[in-house]
């Protein structure tokens, strides 16, 4: 197969396409490369077509290899195992534009991996993995609606810029991924530090011409190698079932949507759904799945027709509305800090743990080794929507979801020296009706301040949606499940009430235009500060004592060189000091010593056993040492457990001694002065009879 290539300058950097060189076997494979970072996408797709289960099946996967950043994995195997969490969410990141791209009746179970193996630890392959994933199955024979690129956007220092280096976003205020047609923004995700709803829309402004660079590089790519596209055999209809079913439900189904209690209007629409079953069984026998499909139409059309006509949603709220907020802090009695948060019917209930330097999460990427010391965790039982199902550990939505909410998050919390925590806070969703994850945002910001972290201020999400009919549209403000699900676009933000500090959407139609999403997000911002008001009528600021439950954390800083002092041979000394006064130490590179400790008595005495060892005498100070060693020339004195002087036989008494032995014995208690440290070798001279009279003997 003829090796094809395609470059192209996008926003300065030299972006290259190729295929035919490797992974040949796959309906579509591209190379995708900038700088010296190379990921490998390829697509394949079933020839057969499996019964349809009411949802596309397209699994999408990103995976980094050691190698790319030329390393070893670390563990027991030396080999990639399971993902990790950021693997998880960058595939998320992938699956998220690429999905919608599908025709709507195709069904055989697609593929798409992303593997980077190749990273210069500066273009990031995320942005990579999206560009590739669209083209790989834009040159496959995969059916596929249209292409899309990905781009990066910083905002540094009043400035924008494009696909920054990861240096460069590490002082960013604003970090954002966004997928688009060139025409239409599909998917954007990112974080930020309190920026303005202008400059996000800046950002997208900035976005879209780069965007339409990328599918220009994408219909060259197609032109050169692309494959004829297959033909498949779509998701059939039974003649007239759909319309029968309609017909026999419509009247029922407006009277259904009326129902404002979600639980309520599931088990009528349930009751309905099988009525129709059972009417329509001799007719249409084993065409459940399609019924449920044409009832799925009838309510999105009734929905969404009742929104662009009346004005008014299913529990009768207007566009602008936000659902009743209930807020409760401290609910738990033996956490250090806890929030129930309930809107409308969803309800998070946050629970925050305070921890030391040695609770801090350790993250392995090919950027290298990171520690954090803020982590949030998102759990989503399936009681909370009134399911039956299998628990287990975290899948991708709930890795995603506290993603999403952990990014909001982090901007407000305290820098390590002021509040030198490690800061753990687990939502756990009771009740669920709507965005989960930004409850949890404001569950957790409550949580955080019933512990007392001093948060630079309180954090709020809401959910916004979209109907769009044509010309006409309706901003829709605090969606609920049905509002997300029939909607047209998804799109949270978080932030305070000076800005911005995440944002995540979703568009699900062509067409969105900037006065749409210029709307969308004052309307959003005007439902962010109420949500905060009544968040702060609770807890207006952070709570100024810590619960008693929670450890106290003490840093002092000494020398560098001392450190091994402190530790000692195999760690002897430190774990002594720990086991001694019943604390938890970590100490840093820099000097800097964490201590832990439940008693105010018990971080004392550890404070003073480190004390002692990092002190270097001066001249003047007077000590009680002990004698620890005796030798013809003087006395070896034990001033602290690290540090020991010289006292000369000289300097013993005002009289002439003969020997040592003759005043002082090992174990002895002696008062000494310093009168001499040497700047070089550190030894130093001390004195008994600088502080005893000549009379005395």
């Amino acid at each position: 197969m003829e090796i094809i290539r395609v470059e192209g300058d996008v926003a300065g950097k030299r972006i290259i396409l190729e295929t035919g060189r490797v992974a040949k076997q796959a309906d579509g494979a591209v190379w995708v490369q900038c700088g010296e970072t190379v990921v490998l996408v390829t697509a394949v797709s079933a020839r057969e077509t499996k019964p349809y289960q009411g949802f596309f099946p397209l699994t999408v996967d990103y995976r980094e290899r050691a190698y790319a950043a030329g390393k070893i994995p670390g563990g027991f195997f030396k080999r990639e195992g399971r993902p990790y969490e950021h693997e998880i969410l960058r595939s998320r990141l992938i699956d998220r534009p690429l999905r919608p791209m599908f025709p709507d009746d195709y069904n055989s179970e697609t593929q798409v991996l992303a593997s980077v193996i190749s990273f210069d630890q500066e273009n990031d392959s995320d942005v990579l993995g999206i560009l590739g994933a669209s083209a790989a199955v834009a040159i496959s024979d995969i059916p596929i609606k249209g292409q899309f690129g990905a781009v990066r956007v910083a905002y540094i220092d009043g400035e924008y810029i494009v696909n920054p280096t990861i240096q460069e976003r590490e002082g960013a205020q604003l970090d954002i991924v966004i997928a688009g047609t060139g025409s239409d923004i599909v998917m954007v995700e990112g974080g930020a530090f309190e920026v303005s709803e202008k400059v996000l829309l800046g950002a997208f402004k900035i976005a879209m011409p780069i965007l339409g660079k990328q599918i220009e590089m994408q219909q060259e790519f197609i032109e050169k190698a692309g494959k004829p596209k297959r033909e498949y055999e779509p998701l059939t209809e039974t003649e007239g079932l759909k319309e029968a079913t309609i017909e026999m439900a419509r009247e029922q189904m407006s009277e259904v949507l009326k129902i404002a209690g979600k639980i309520e209007r599931s088990h009528a629409r349930r009751k309905l759904r099988n009525s129709i079953v059972e009417q329509l069984s001799e007719k249409f026998p084993e065409s459940e799945v399609e019924i449920d499909l044409a009832l799925g139409e009838l309510e999105r059309e009734l929905m969404r027709a009742k929104i662009i006509n009346d004005g008014l949603r299913i529990d009768n709220r207007i566009n602008t509305d936000i659902r009743p907020i209930s807020v409760e802090v401290g609910i738990l009695p033996r956490t250090h800090g806890s929030a129930l948060f309930t809107r409308g019917e969803t309800q998070s209930v946050a629970a925050l743990t305070l921890g030391t330097k040695l609770d801090e999460q350790k993250i392995e990427d090919l950027e290298g080794e990171s520690y954090k010391s803020f982590i949030l965790h998102y759990n989503f039982p399936p009681f909370s929507v009134g399911e039956v199902g299998r628990y287990f550990g975290p899948g991708r939505r709930e890795i995603g979801h506290g993603h999403l909410a952990e990014r909001s998050l982090t901007p407000v919390i305290p820098v390590e020296s002021a509040f030198p925590y490690t800061i753990r806070v687990v939502s756990d969703i009771l009740e669920s009706n709507g965005s989960s994850s930004m409850a949890t945002v404001c569950a957790s910001s409550l949580a955080m301040m019933d512990a007392g972290v001093p948060i630079k201020s309180p954090v709020a999400g809401i959910a916004m949606g979209l109907i769009k009919e044509g010309n006409r549209y309706a901003v829709l403000s605090d969606i609920m499940g049905a509002e997300d699900h029939y909607g047209d676009m998804d799109f949270k933000v978080a932030g305070t009430k000076d800005g911005i500090t995440a944002f995540q959407m979703d568009v699900k139609v062509p067409g969105v235009s900037f006065e749409i999403l210029e709307q969308a997000l004052a309307q959003a911002k005007q439902g962010r500060e109420f949500i905060l008001n009544k968040m702060t009528e609770v807890l207006p600021e952070p709570r100024h004592k810590l619960s008693p439950h929670a450890p106290r954390i003490t840093i002092i800083h000494i020398n560098p060189q001392k450190i091994g002092d402190v530790i000692g041979s195999g760690g002897k000394i430190i774990r002594a000091i720990q086991e001694q006064t019943e604390t938890t130490i970590a100490i840093e590179d820099d000097g800097s010593v964490f201590i832990s400790a439940h008693s105010q008595e018990d971080m004392q005495s550890a404070l003073k056993m480190i004390e002692d060892i990092v002190m270097e005498p001066e001249v003047g100070q007077i000590f009680d040492g002990t004698v620890v060693r005796i030798a013809p020339f003087g006395a070896f004195i034990k001033l602290t457990p690290a540090v020991d002087g010289l006292l000369h036989i000289s300097e013993i008494a005002h009289r002439r001694i003969d020997k040592v032995e003759d005043v002082l014995k090992i174990g002895d208690t002696v008062k000494v002065k310093v009168i001499g440290v040497d700047p070089e070798s550190g030894k130093i001279r001390l004195s008994r009879k600088a502080l005893i009279s000549r009379d005395r003997k």
